[in-house]
């Protein structure tokens, strides 16, 4: 049972609003919903779990229970982990609302065989939408790219392309620096992209308990590295508030980006906050 922080006042100020063209909530760790001037709204990522004490211990609020959403298009997940697939966060948005989850094999193995999200909630099998680098599909108002993503601690990561009449928007999901960047970012115009950030610490091993120096996320170099390939218009570093040991500041990327052509500027956000197209 998931209990959020903030009661429902997140989820009604997203099905309250009307953008004019693309609002984008960041939903803290790598969560986003994306809603358009037509109604259509896409969640990535959202994860409303507490982690697994003391190993990954949350640091931040929990900012709506996925049982009060009413309105969703879809789900998409970038890769397998546990904040990015998760039942209870995840699948009471597909039973209440209808919207598919789109996702790469091995994240829907998750929901399929690990969580058996079809026992545990009213959730069908179609519901599951298989989808690999290369593929492009319509979302309502928005055209969804499935792209590239390199995370060496995932085992099928992707990243995620919107194009809208408003703007594109860019999730990688935990991706680091790609070979494939370059070409994403010449083929497509980004306006913001979301990429994940934090800092180096000693995370608990998941089989001895011992403390393990642990990079999970992008650091300073790092993600300007990938912004500057993938040509973005604005950056928004995202994750880097989410587990304890892990955190950072994303102030510091100012003076890390300001000589590179691209990001052109930072989009910095805290959990609950709104971006627009």
């Amino acid at each position: 049972m998931i209990h959020s922080d903030w009661d429902d006042w997140l989820v009604r100020d997203v099905e309250d609003a009307s953008p004019d063209g693309v609002a984008i909530w960041y939903l803290g760790c790598n969560g986003f919903v994306l809603k358009g001037r037509e109604g259509t709204t896409i969640f990535i990522d959202p994860y409303v779990g507490l982690g697994d004490p003391p190993r990954t211990v949350r640091m931040i609020p929990v900012p709506f229970d996925p049982e009060d959403v009413s309105e969703a298009d879809a789900v998409l997940a970038t890769h397998e982990h546990t904040d990015h697939v998760h039942g209870p966060s995840q699948a009471p948005i597909l039973e209440n609302t209808g919207a598919t989850l789109y996702a790469p094999d091995d994240s829907l193995a998750v929901a399929r065989e690990d969580e058996t999200w079809t026992d545990e909630w009213d959730v069908s099998d179609e519901q599951f939408g298989e989808v690999s680098e290369g593929d492009s599909l319509e979302i309502g108002e928005f055209t969804l790219h499935v792209e590239d993503a390199y995370d060496p601690d995932a085992t099928h990561p992707v990243s995620y392309v919107l194009e809208h009449e408003a703007g594109t928007f860019f999730h990688g999901g935990d991706t680091k620096p790609s070979d494939e960047f370059e070409r994403i970012g010449s083929e497509y115009d980004i306006d913001l992209g979301a990429l994940a950030f934090g800092t180096v610490g000693r995370i608990p091993d998941k089989e001895t308990g011992e403390p393990k120096r642990t990079r999970w996320y992008n650091d300073e170099n790092q993600i300007v590295e990938a912004a500057a390939d993938l040509e973005l218009e604005a950056l928004l570093p995202s994750h880097w508030d989410m587990w304890r040991g892990l955190t950072s500041d994303p102030k510091v990327l100012h003076h890390h980006a300001k000589s590179f052509a691209y990001p052109r500027r930072l989009e910095l956000v805290e959990i609950g906050d709104r971006v627009d197209l």
